[in-house]
């Protein structure tokens, strides 16, 4: 080649370079991944350099659906209600110092409660001015907020990125962490040029394609510990199943199947990595487990709904307010498979000695990370992977040695056994035999209802009237407080995925919001609150409004803190005046109705679930109907009780 040609040569070569390249919008490109990665929902308010992602949804056709709530708590009890229901991340979207702030809730509940979310905010800064006796300035240096200080404590990660390359790629990095290993809330601070300046493409390093870049692989129980753990449940006399969380998230992500790619967890390198052949979801294979190993299953609180409670091997709920008898089944098993639960002390009876007993008791603890399983009581046996695919990869190797899932074509099973039966004296299974009788807790006695047409309500009665009009589209919504413990102990659900509460990190003011949430979902949604919790976001029904959804608001009222007056009436700020919510509900486009007699409760609150407009049904309860004294477990009685 001649020196001659080298200019042509150049020429051409920056051509190529030049057609390779191009610039757009950085929050364009934001939204691109968006709409890549199929996010339904951008829940916030817009301010600050938000409103650049805001703006560009705005001026552009999309499927993507901004809610803007009052404010940017029900914003983010919103977000974290669509990623505990779906599996799939919703963004959470906002100025910084708000979302560090009134924002939190959310996110907290998410982080605790393991419910993917993806938090796009920004500093405020001011450009030159930020240095200057900074105005809501959250950078973190000098005279500013901190909102990395405070995402760093609630989020799972965040990113601070600097440049418009790194504003998207860390955006792409939120939506992998959020749904990689554990759920979680994952945060991306915008911050000056960084979202204002365009995007070059054709940068090294460069951006990778969206989805590819997001993609996670579902984890799986490596095939040894598969092995020990069928080996235990098929020689127990008493198996139990003890389900959390984990099972609604393993469900909530395609149906508990592998996603997108393989579990890597083997027992050595080189051997075939597994590619999650489910039967189906999570819930489904949940059931199959139990009647495989004939296990009863109780749940823990946030696991209610994992397996539907009429079911036939369902015990009910444990814990220190839970059903008496799901935590005597717990207690009297010989072999407890733990899925999807971290124990928490309201799950545990608070230690209660004689409850959960790791030197009698052979514990499997399944759980996708392994800093879980095995945390508060020794294991036998860790089973660390996805819900989903632990409880396929049970049945699987039950199939292996023989053991038939019920469901299976026996005659396509060369070597096909009757599943184990675990018998008590009298010959009948003893897990259908402890689980019938442990259901009896969901029964409401005469003496707990009396009188049954006048004076004041009682709490079990509105429980019973909700679950009598739920049918498999209803989602309740429960919040902190009295309101949970009776719904958990009277409200039998019929359907897998139908009840969630507050429960990761409690908060009060959680049930309104996502019952909205649950609405979008296109749910027949149940928000069951107090009347503390519920006037804490009762502008949720006006979100409601606005987006055209009719979610109920049923309002267990006794005008007072009503668990903390029970603890103690001498406790200051327990009580309040009597609000008009039915006049509140009016005035901001729904409707209500007060109800003080329980002739005609069920009837009411069937009609709500059929209205057009968010209703409120404001119920007048029984104000000294004691929660503690009726619903106190024995095991935790026996820890002297009321550790909240």
């Amino acid at each position: 080649m001649t020196d001659s040609e080298r200019p042509d040569e150049q020429t051409t070569q920056a051509a190529e370079n030049e057609a390779a390249t191009y610039t757009e919008a950085t929050a364009e490109r934001v939204v691109d991944t968006l709409e890549a990665l199929d996010v339904e929902f951008v829940f916030g308010y817009p301010g600050g350099r938000i409103i650049e992602v805001f703006e560009t949804i705005g001026h552009r056709e999309t499927d993507i659906s901004v809610v803007r709530p009052r404010d940017e708590r029900e914003a983010s009890v919103m977000a974290e209600a669509y990623g505990r229901m779906t599996g799939s991340p919703a963004v959470l979207a906002g100025q910084g110092p708000w979302i560090g702030s009134l924002g939190t809730i959310g996110q907290m509940e998410a982080r605790l409660g393991s419910s993917p979310m993806v938090v796009l905010t920004e500093a405020s800064e001011r450009g030159d001015y930020s240095t200057l006796a900074p105005y809501q300035q959250a950078r973190g240096d000098y005279g500013g907020l901190s909102l990395p200080k405070i995402l760093d404590g609630v989020t799972k990660e965040w990113w601070f990125p600097r440049t418009p390359n790194e504003t998207v790629r860390s955006v792409q990095l939120a939506f992998k962490h959020a749904t990689a290993g554990r759920n979680g809330p994952c945060a991306v601070i915008f911050d000056g040029s960084a979202i204002t300046d365009d995007l070059e493409t054709g940068q090294t390093p460069g951006l990778w394609d969206d989805k590819e870049q997001v993609q996670n692989w579902r984890s799986r129980p490596i095939d040894s510990d598969l092995e020990t753990a069928v080996k235990a449940l098929e020689q127990a006399d008493r198996p139990v199943i003890l389900a959390g969380n984990g099972v609604h998230s393993s469900a909530g992500t395609q149906d508990g199947t592998a996603g997108d790619g393989v579990g890597s967890d083997n027992d050595s390198a080189g051997e075939e990595t597994h590619t999650g052949s489910t039967a189906g979801n999570a819930y489904n294979l949940l059931v199959d487990v139990a009647e495989t190993f004939d296990a009863a299953v109780a749940t823990s609180y946030l696991g209610k709904s994992t397996i539907p409670e009429t079911h036939e091997r369902a015990a009910g709920v444990i814990g220190s307010f839970g059903h008496e008898g799901a935590n005597r089944v717990v207690s009297e098993a010989d072999v407890l498979l733990v899925v999807g639960c971290r124990l928490n002390p309201m799950d545990t009876n608070w230690q209660a000695a004689s409850f959960i007993r790791p030197d009698e008791q052979t514990i499997i603890h399944a759980d996708i990370d392994s800093r879980n399983a095995g945390w508060v009581y020794p294991a036998d046996v860790g089973l660390i992977g996805d819900a989903g695919q632990t409880l396929a990869g049970l049945l699987e190797n039950a199939a292996d040695r023989g053991i038939v899932t019920p469901t299976t074509d026996a005659a396509s099973t060369a070597t096909a056994a009757d599943a184990p039966t675990a018998t008590n004296e009298n010959g009948e299974s003893w897990a259908l035999e402890r689980a019938a009788t442990a259901r009896k807790d969901f029964e409401v006695t005469s003496e707990k209802t009396e009188p049954a047409d006048e004076g004041p309500i009682k709490p079990q009665q509105v429980c019973k009237a909700i679950e009598a009009v739920m049918d498999e589209e209803t989602v309740v919504t429960a919040d902190s407080g009295n309101n949970r413990f009776w719904l958990l102990n009277y409200l039998q659900v019929p359907t897998t995925g139908s009840y969630y509460g507050s429960g990761g990190v409690g908060a009060m003011g959680w049930a309104a919001p996502a019952a909205v949430t649950a609405a979008l979902l296109g749910k027949d949604a149940i928000c069951v609150a107090g009347d503390g919790g519920f006037t804490m976001t009762m502008t949720a029904l006006e979100t409601a409004v606005d987006c055209g959804v009719a979610p109920t608001f049923v309002i267990l009222n006794d005008r007072s803190l009503g668990m903390v007056r029970q603890m103690d009436d001498a406790i200051p700020g327990t009580t309040f005046h009597d609000t008009d919510f039915v006049a509140i509900a009016r005035a901001m486009g729904g409707d209500g109705v007060r109800i003080t007699e329980s002739d005609g409760l069920e009837r009411t609150i069937s009609e709500a679930t059929r209205a057009d407009v968010p209703t409120v049904v404001d119920v007048r309860i029984d104000p000294d109907e004691e929660m503690a004294d009726q619903l106190s477990s024995s095991f935790y009685d026996e820890v002297g009780g009321l550790h909240e």
